[in-house]
This record gives structure tokens, C-alpha cells and sequence, in this order.
């Protein structure tokens, strides 16, 4: 795993289906995860595809970083508390509410309200990181919250005041809150410390944390319906969201820096709506534009 980052980092620089395929597959990848997940909602019970998930992209990752996990084990114990959230929010908590908000809510809504994560990052960050933030950028969250307001309440004002909303939306609306969480807390991680290796730790430890409700889900009696489909759609998430698309994003950052490939987490609504589109036959609605378009006014002021 760690030669293919090294690898793709001393490729020549001129090669621009390299520099395009860093910056856009990985949120490609990612996209498509929120599509198999709506795709699967009447097949794989959520919280039996978010363990499945994990256990499968911890299996691919382990050969490959138990030496590092073994020299580093210190560093993480040095750091356990963040590692432990960071496990529980990012990938715990965070995949699982997406797949337990798609059982209700399009793969288009929880696409666009994915967007609002960078907003979300500034919010908590100045709340509890001491992140200093300025008139310009308040008034960018400020609208970009109308935006999601616009999306969960489904054009509809009054559903605002009658706190009538889509349960899958707020579910998915909790999702993006745990990710900031995370974003904010990985952030903190000494840069010393190996990401790959770092990655395996949070997989391990996130699936302790889901498995206990994933052996409720299964005593519950929500069995999964194995089938050529669900498989393919269980190695899909297992294997190209969960590790392809991190090793990929980690390579882009190392070569082209976080700055301009995180600009590129933009598009995963833009692919993932027209996937949702092509795929699954969602329709595109005005008041989803309206939202994505507020929140991306919202991200540009800030």
C-alpha cells in the first residue's frame, strides 16, 4: 500500500491524467459509496453493511501495516484519546448513520448535505479548537445552513416550523456533525505518525464499537439477502471507498498538497447526484439545487 503512494507521488509531473485521477476518483469513489448504500437499503441491513465494511478493509489493510503497528503501538497509546474518538466519529459513527439515513432519505439529499461538512469544520473548530473566524466566514455558515434548511425541510418552510422533517435526513445530518468531529481531531494527530497505519488502528477500533449494534441489528432478526448484487456491492465499499480512495487522496495531498486536492471533496455531491440520477432514477428537485447552491455560496465566502 505504501509503495503505491510513493509510486504515484515520483510520477512525472506532467502527467495529467495522473494529476486528474488523484483529484478525482477519490471523491468518485467516495460518491459511490452513498449510492451502493441506498442501492443495498432493502438487502443489507445498515448496521450489518457498515461492520461488514470495516471488517473487510481492515482484513486488505492489516498484511500490510502490522509492522508499522508494532513500532508505532506507543504512539498510539501516547495518543489514545484522540485515536479513540477519532475512531468513533469517523468511522463508526459516521458511516453508519449514512447508511441508516439512506434507508430513508435520497442518495441525492445525503450527497448535498454532504457538502456542508466544511462549514461544520469551521463551526466546531472556533467552538472548541479556538479557531478564529472572521464576519465573512460567519455569514457563509449562516447561509449554507439555510441551504441544508432548504434540503431537510424539503422546499418546504412550514415543515420548519411544525418540526416536520425526514428522519433519514437528520440521521444523515448527524453523519456530517461526526465527521467534522473527526476531521478537527485527525487534524491533531502528530505528523510523525504513520496514516496508514493510523487508518488500521481506527478500523479495529471502530468496529468494536459497531459491533455490538450490529449483533442487535442481527438478534433483532434484520438478516442481509445474499445475492449477486449485495456481494458486489459489499466488496465495493469494502474495498474502493475504504482503502483505494484513501490511499489515492493521501497520494494527491503528498503530491499536489491538501489545499488544492481538498478543493476536489467538492465533488462528490456533483458526481454523486448524477449517479443517483443515472443509477437509481432519482429526480432532481428545485429546492435541492437551491440548497446546494446555497451552500456552495456559503463555502466561497468562507
Amino acid at each position: 500500500m505504501t509503495s503505491l503512494v510513493k509510486r504515484l507521488k515520483s510520477s512525472p509531473k506532467h502527467t495529467i491524467w495522473i494529476t486528474l485521477g488523484l483529484l478525482a476518483l477519490p471523491p468518485l469513489f467516495w460518491a459511490g459509496n452513498f449510492i451502493v448504500g441506498r442501492s443495498v437499503r432493502g438487502d443489507i441491513p445498515p448496521l450489518t453493511l457498515s461492520f461488514d465494511r470495516w471488517l473487510i478493509a481492515s482484513l486488505i489493510l492489516l498484511p500490510f501495516t502490522y509492522k508499522t503497528l508494532r513500532r508505532e503501538w506507543r504512539l498510539y497509546w501516547q495518543y489514545r484519546t484522540r485515536i479513540v474518538i477519532a475512531s468513533i466519529t469517523g468511522v463508526a459513527a459516521f458511516n453508519s448513520l449514512i447508511y441508516l439515513g439512506l434507508q430513508t432519505t435520497t442518495a441525492s439529499n445525503a450527497l448535498i448535505l454532504n457538502s456542508f461538512i466544511p462549514l461544520l469544520i469551521m463551526l466546531f473548530g472556533s467552538l472548541f479548537f479556538k479557531l478564529t473566524l472572521s464576519a465573512k466566514q460567519w455569514l457563509g455558515m449562516s447561509i449554507s445552513f439555510v441551504g441544508v434548511l432548504s434540503i431537510i425541510s424539503r422546499g418546504e418552510w412550514s415543515n420548519l416550523t411544525s418540526l416536520s422533517f425526514n428522519q433519514g435526513d437528520m440521521v444523515v445530518f448527524l453523519a456530517m456533525v461526526s465527521w467534522a468531529i473527526y476531521t478537527l481531531v485527525i487534524q491533531r494527530m502528530p505528523k510523525e505518525m504513520n496514516r496508514i497505519g493510523l487508518m488500521s488502528v481506527q478500523m479495529f477500533l471502530g468496529l468494536l464499537v459497531v459491533l455490538p449494534f450490529y449483533l442487535w441489528e442481527v438478534h433483532s432478526g434484520a438478516l442481509p439477502n445474499w445475492n449477486n448484487h449485495t456481494l458486489l456491492a459489499l466488496a465495493y465499499v469494502g474495498i474502493v471507498p475504504s482503502v483505494l480512495a484513501y490511499l489515492l487522496y493521501t497520494a494527491g495531498v503528498e503530491r499536489l498538497g491538501p489545499a488544492k486536492v481538498g478543493l476536489s471533496i467538492h465533488l462528490i455531491p456533483v458526481f454523486g447526484v448524477l449517479l443517483s440520477i443515472a443509477l437509481l432514477g432519482e429526480s432532481l428537485h428545485l429546492y435541492q439545487i437551491s440548497g446546494m447552491a446555497l451552500i456552495f455560496l456559503g463555502i466561497l465566502l468562507s
